[in-house]
């Protein structure tokens, strides 16, 4: 029995878990979008070929890491915020008001409406989001709306979070594969030995003291290379599946519509989750038009 084997550890983690509750309801009450995402895990074989792919599950203990990471990023934003020192804050602006027009155009011909009049507020979305969880075409409203949604970025200028409902934030607990991080850890020890009448902008413990120009500069590149990391992990991503769907060829699967455009719309296969295009070409028993507005 696993609470036997870590008996030492079982009344810690349920303080934790308790811990996350709170923190959860916290988020709820503040009205943080909670989006959750069906992401594929790769299973490999001996022969190092795909065998499977299964679904990444999502479980309290994930939740509750992912509730104490956003603890720390905050605490880490306010502490330079306090301080005056330029950061990188992790940066989620409002949706512009042609996006909110055109999701809600969306909306409304799905007989759905986002609430919150002209300047919808996040707990509007968490709302909407909540209201059509149970619905068949749930994942398409929530890829709709994440699309709706202005990019997160890296910037000095700290303008606040608008997804998580929080008005100061940054990245702060991956300094060994986000650069951003590792500069807000530089700037942190920078802090911390200045508190100790320490002169300069170098520190032994690898504290540094950089100039708004350079963390504007630092932002710019930073988003960039964001953008280009996930576009390269949806490359290999995408890559792997067509190698596995290789031997699927003639077979026939059950799925559902998760999105439309103008040249045709695509598929999520059950139990896989694989996209694959019908393009509007195969389609050859009738005259389509397509409605931007309705996404049919």
């Amino acid at each position: 029995d696993l609470r036997e084997q870590y008996a030492p550890l079982v009344k810690h983690l349920e303080e934790l878990h308790n811990l996350y509750k709170v923190l959860d309801k916290a988020r709820e009450e503040r009205g943080g979008i909670s989006f959750e995402s069906e992401e594929a895990k790769f299973i490999f074989n001996a022969e190092r070929r795909i065998e499977r792919i299964e679904q990444t599950q999502r479980n309290d203990a994930h939740k509750l890491i992912e509730e104490c990471m956003i603890l720390a990023n905050i605490s880490a934003a306010r502490f330079v915020e306090k301080a005056k020192e330029p950061a990188l804050f992790r940066i989620h602006d409002k949706p512009s008001t042609e996006a909110i027009t055109s999701f809600r155009s969306v909306l409304a011909e799905l007989g759905l409406e986002l609430p919150g009049g002209n300047k919808p507020e996040p707990r509007d979305y968490a709302e909407l989001l909540e209201s059509v969880a149970d619905r068949p075409d749930a994942e398409m409203l929530q890829t709709m709306l994440l699309r709706s949604m202005k990019q997160a970025i890296y910037d000095p200028e700290n303008r606040g979070h608008f997804g998580l409902a929080l008005q100061s934030y940054a990245h702060f607990t991956s300094p060994i594969r986000r650069y951003p991080d590792l500069t807000l850890h530089r700037a942190i020890k920078y802090l911390l030995a200045k508190e100790q009448g320490h002169q300069g902008n170098t520190t032994e413990t690898g504290g540094y003291h950089y100039s708004m120009e350079e963390m504007l500069q630092l932002g710019q590149h930073c988003s960039m290379a964001e953008r280009r990391a996930d576009e390269a992990t949806r490359d290999v991503a995408d890559w792997l599946k067509c190698d596995f769907m290789l031997d699927q060829v003639g077979n026939v699967f059950k799925g559902v519509i998760s999105s439309v455009t103008g040249f045709g719309f695509f598929v999520r296969l059950d139990d896989l989750f694989i996209d694959g295009l019908v393009h509007v070409s195969s389609l050859d028993n009738d005259y389509y038009r397509f409605d931007q507005v309705g996404q049919r």
